[in-house]
């Protein structure tokens, strides 16, 4: 599978939508309960405090374009455009910027991009080659990616660029205030983060004209009469080695477009500029967000946004996802296992807290996705109902279809999807369901969903649920596993189970409760019999001992691979 395959962006307009009524919930629920409701209140109670028109409220998200995109980077700004919604909902117009950064320079050759690119490194990305040749710069490439998951997704935005905002002069009123006032950006600069890098230079780096690098350059002098900077190529470590410069002294105008304000300072600008009331940042970027802050209120006298800090999406084995080490879990990569509501789900959960992500839990969010359809159209929920229903209404971006799909266990799907043969497989899956009586027509939700998890099983290769049985179910588990070694009558297993209940003196319904739990990570499914026939006796064997040794320990042997197939 490739990856990284070059992708078409578009950017949709910002279409502007009547707030909906909130449903009626329980006492103190804030518009429909979410993290995004309470969010949009307190953006809108501080500008109205701070005496701001409220007409219109933009919100921001910065898209990385200096490497692949990865769920981290899509989060920020779909969750940007869940604060928008609320806005709107809350009678608000509101729109998000979404904002490439493709001024920055290249500080490291992303894993499994060529060598050549380190040819590069310092120079914006913007005026990189795009190594796949299908853009016109490695930045509107990597951008790219972002916007087509976006507009996959189904959000709204209005796309800026850095480098067209440069060259267009949108930014010269700040840039000329900021620079201006060098000494005193240096000064809060050296407070909030002890840097004292800006007390001796400002915070502006012009494209050497000479070897075409940003990052080497080192401003030494701003002069307003002529609106210039001058420079000096001096070199800079970037990306953890030291990148020499080529000695050049030259100046730039300002409103040439040829060079950027220092991230210390950009954000100020870009708030200011696009008059943005709301952006969120990573846990990582705390000390920028408290320099770009004050430098807006103190430089350029525009109050900074309200704030939300998130924690970092990291991967199963506690590592940060990385563009440039390569362990990034991509928008694409989810959508080719995954639904889209799955996938915003997983980023309108919750917005507080660690986020272990990994395409081994698309299972879990597709089928998490579905109880929350289930409670939205059949009711229940308890306390939590209202902030459940408002969840899914967010999930569908207020836009909440008609009536529920068809609703079949994502693990059930990928396992008959596994054993399926290659021509015909979705009827395959289907027949079996309808043998189920799982299913009686076959929607296109449903089909999507067959092919997407019988790809998943071939080429993710996910973990069995990790169900901990009880001792007496692990027991029986063990038992069944024998069993099914040893017959294929469908009456024989069947028996089995529920015998193997019986005399562990539990009610048969419990343990295949606990089957299921092991095998589909659901809480029923079909006759067990028949799925164990249709998937296969060895595997289903082998996860009933895999489940049983979490609780009995001992050797047993490991379930059976799935066929190989490509990594994602």
């Amino acid at each position: 599978m490739r990856t990284y395959s070059c992708l078409r962006s578009r950017v949709k307009p910002f279409l502007y939508r009547s707030p909906s009524r909130a449903p009626v919930g329980s006492k103190g629920i804030v518009g429909r309960g979410t993290w995004m409701d309470m969010v949009a209140r307190r953006i809108v109670e501080r500008d109205e405090s701070l005496g701001r028109d409220t007409s219109l409220m933009r919100v921001e998200s910065g898209l990385g374009a200096s490497g692949i995109p990865h769920i981290g980077s899509l989060s920020d700004a779909v969750r940007a455009y869940g604060v928008a919604l609320a806005l709107r909902d809350s009678g608000h117009r509101s729109e998000l910027i979404a904002f490439s950064d493709d001024m920055d320079g290249l500080r490291r050759v992303p894993a499994g991009l060529p060598d050549w690119l380190s040819e590069h490194i310092g120079e914006p990305v913007s005026r990189i080659p795009d190594p796949f040749g299908c853009h016109g710069s490695y930045g509107d490439h990597m951008s790219s990616l972002l916007t087509e998951a976006l507009d996959e997704l189904g959000v709204e935005y209005v796309h800026e660029s850095g480098a067209r905002m440069y060259r267009s002069g949108a930014l010269l009123p700040q840039a000329r205030a900021i620079l201006s006032r060098a000494g005193e950006v240096g000064e809060i600069i050296r407070e909030t983060t002890g840097q004292e890098k800006f007390t001796r230079s400002l915070p502006f780096f012009a494209v050497c004209e000479r070897c075409g690098r940003i990052y080497t350059t080192v401003a030494t002098g701003y002069d307003p009469s002529t609106d210039t900077v001058t420079y000096e190529c001096v070199g800079a470590r970037i990306g953890g080695r030291w990148v020499p410069g080529c000695g050049h002294r030259g100046e730039v105008k300002l409103s040439s477009g040829e060079g950027k304000l220092s991230w210390k300072v950009e954000l100020a600008a870009r708030w200011a500029a696009l008059d943005v009331r709301f952006e969120a940042y990573g846990k990582d970027l705390e000390d920028s967000i408290k320099v770009n802050d004050r430098v807006s209120d103190e430089v350029l006298g525009f109050p900074h946004p309200y704030h939300v800090r998130y924690e970092l999406f990291l991967d199963r084995s506690g590592r940060k996802i990385s563009k440039s080490t390569g362990n990034v879990v991509t928008p694409q990569a989810w959508l080719r296992y995954g639904t889209k509501r799955s996938l915003v789900l997983l980023m309108f959960k919750r917005i507080v807290g660690t986020r272990y992500v990994s395409l081994e839990d698309i299972p879990k969010y597709v089928d998490e996705y579905d109880r929350l359809e289930d409670l939205y159209f059949g009711g229940g929920g308890g306390q939590d109902a209202a902030r459940l229903r408002g969840l899914y209404e967010y999930v569908n971006f207020l836009r909440p279809p008609p009536a529920p799909d068809v609703h079949v266990p994502y693990r059930l799907l990928a396992e008959l999807g596994r054993a399926a043969p290659e021509e015909g497989a979705v009827e395959f899956v289907l027949e079996r369901l309808r043998r189920y009586r799982m299913v009686r027509e076959a929607t296109p939700g449903l089909i999507e969903r067959i092919e997407k998890a019988r790809r998943w099983a071939l080429e993710v290769e996910g973990r069995a649920p990790e169900y901990v049985p009880t001792r007496e179910e692990a027991e029986a588990m063990l038992e069944l596993a024998s069993v099914l070694r040893s017959t294929e009558d469908p009456g024989a297993i069947q028996n089995a189970a529920f015998e193997a209940a019986r005399r562990r003196g539990m009610e048969p319904a419990s343990l295949f409760r606990a089957l299921y739990r092991a095998l589909i990570g659901a809480d029923s499914g079909p006759r067990f019999s028949s799925y164990a026939l249709d998937v296969g006796r060895e595997r289903v064997a082998s996860v009933l001992e895999e489940a049983a040794r979490r609780v009995l320990g001992g050797p047993g042997p490991a379930p059976p691979s799935a066929p190989p197939g490509p990594r994602a």
